[in-house]
C-alpha cells in the first residue's frame, strides 16, 4: 500500500497534467499544492511511485506524466465524481425534455456528453430483446398489403411490410390486432414470440396464412439482432485537440471509432445503470485504442440497463468531469424512459 503522501503526490501529478499536457517537476507540485514538504522530498515520492510504475519520464531531465497503472488507481482510490453545476443539471434536463421520440432522446444524449465532456459521445440505442411490448399496430397499405407496427416500452418503433395472396377484410385486421395485444402486451419480446405463435391455431383454416405471415413477421422483428447494434455517435471533431495525446497518429483511433462492432464491445462491460465502468488505456481491448479511456454507464428505466452510453477520449482526461457527466446523463435518460 503506498503512503497518503505518495498518493497526494500522484494525484496532483494527474491533476496537473491532465490540465497542462506538460511532464510535471517536484518544484511545481510543492508551489502549485501548497505541499508541506520540500521538493527534494517530492522527488523521492516521484522515485518511489516511478518505481512501481504509476508515473514515468518522457525524457530525460523532464517531469514526469502518469501511466495507465497511475490513472488507474487515481481512478480507483484518488478520484471523486465531481458533481455538475445547477447550470449543467438545468441545461440537461431541459435538453432531454425537449426530445419528442426515442431517436430523438439518442440523438440529444449525444450531442449533450460530448459537449459536456469535449470527447468522443457515443450511446447504444435501448436494445429490442430486453424491452417489453407497449402495441401492436396493423395498417391496411393495400388490399394484400399489411404495415405491421410494433412498439416497444422504451418508445422503439419497429416497421415490416407483409404481402399476403388474398386480400384482407377489416373485420380480420381488427380481430388480428386485438388477439395480438391481449397475447403480447406488457411481455417481454422473448415470451411475447412465444405467445404469438400460438395465435394462427386460434383462427379459422381460411384466415391462418394471413395470420402466420403478421406472426411470423412479429416475431423476426423481435429476434432482429441488426436492431440491437445501433450506436449514434457525436463529438468526433474534439479528439482533433488531443492529437499529441496519441502515441502514433490519431487517424487509427478514428477509423476504429467508425467501427459500431467496436463501439458496441467498448460499452459492453456496463451491465447497471448505476455503475460506471471506466476501462484505461491497454485496457481497451483494441490496439488502435490503446492510447485511449472509456467511461461507460448503462441506461434504462429499472435496474437492469437496456442499453450503454459513455464517451471515448484520450487516457489524459478529466476523469471525476467525465465520470459525473455519464452518471448525469445515464440518470436523466433513464428517468425519461421511465416517463414513458
Amino acid at each position: 500500500m503506498l503512503e497518503e503522501r505518495k498518493l497526494e503526490v500522484l494525484r496532483a501529478i494527474v491533476e496537473d497534467y491532465v490540465a497542462t499536457q506538460e511532464p510535471v517537476g517536484s518544484k511545481t507540485l510543492v508551489e502549485r499544492h501548497n505541499l508541506p514538504v520540500s521538493p527534494a522530498t517530492v522527488r523521492n515520492d516521484m522515485a518511489a511511485l516511478e518505481e512501481e510504475g504509476f508515473i514515468a519520464q518522457p525524457h530525460t531531465s523532464a517531469g514526469r506524466i502518469p501511466t495507465d497503472k497511475g490513472y488507474r488507481l487515481f481512478v480507483d482510490r484518488l478520484a471523486t465524481v465531481r458533481p455538475l453545476t445547477p447550470a449543467e443539471r438545468r441545461a440537461i434536463t431541459t435538453f432531454l425534455d425537449g426530445a419528442v421520440d426515442l431517436d430523438d432522446v439518442v440523438q440529444r444524449s449525444v450531442r449533450m456528453l460530448a459537449q459536456l465532456t469535449r470527447q468522443v459521445a457515443v450511446v447504444q440505442y435501448p436494445v429490442l430483446t430486453r424491452s417489453t411490448v407497449r402495441h401492436v399496430e396493423l395498417v391496411t397499405l393495400a388490399p394484400t398489403r399489411l404495415l405491421v407496427v410494433l412498439i416497444t416500452s422504451t418508445g422503439r418503433v419497429e416497421q415490416r411490410v407483409v404481402e399476403t395472396s388474398s386480400e384482407v377484410g377489416e373485420s380480420l385486421i381488427g380481430d388480428l390486432r386485438a388477439r395480438l395485444n391481449l397475447a403480447s402486451l406488457g411481455e417481454r419480446l422473448v415470451d411475447a414470440a412465444e405467445r404469438l405463435a400460438e395465435i394462427p391455431e386460434t383462427f379459422e383454416p381460411a384466415d391462418r396464412p394471413v395470420v402466420s405471415a403478421v406472426t411470423s413477421t412479429l416475431v423476426e422483428a423481435f429476434s432482429d439482432e441488426r436492431s440491437d447494434e445501433r450506436v449514434a455517435v457525436g463529438g468526433t471533431a474534439n479528439l482533433s485537440h488531443f492529437g499529441d495525446d496519441f502515441d502514433r497518429s490519431i487517424r487509427p483511433v478514428l477509423e476504429a471509432l467508425e467501427e459500431h462492432v467496436v463501439l458496441l464491445q467498448l460499452l459492453g462491460a456496463a451491465s447497471s445503470p448505476r455503475a460506471l465502468t471506466i476501462r484505461i488505456g491497454h485496457e481497451v481491448p483494441y490496439e488502435e485504442l490503446s492510447s485511449t479511456s472509456v467511461v461507460a454507464s448503462g441506461y434504462g428505466p429499472d435496474e437492469d440497463s437496456l442499453a450503454t452510453l459513455g464517451i471515448v477520449g484520450p487516457t489524459r482526461m478529466d476523469y471525476p468531469g467525465a465520470m459525473a457527466a455519464v452518471r448525469a446523463v445515464a440518470h436523466y435518460v433513464s428517468q425519461r424512459l421511465r416517463e414513458e
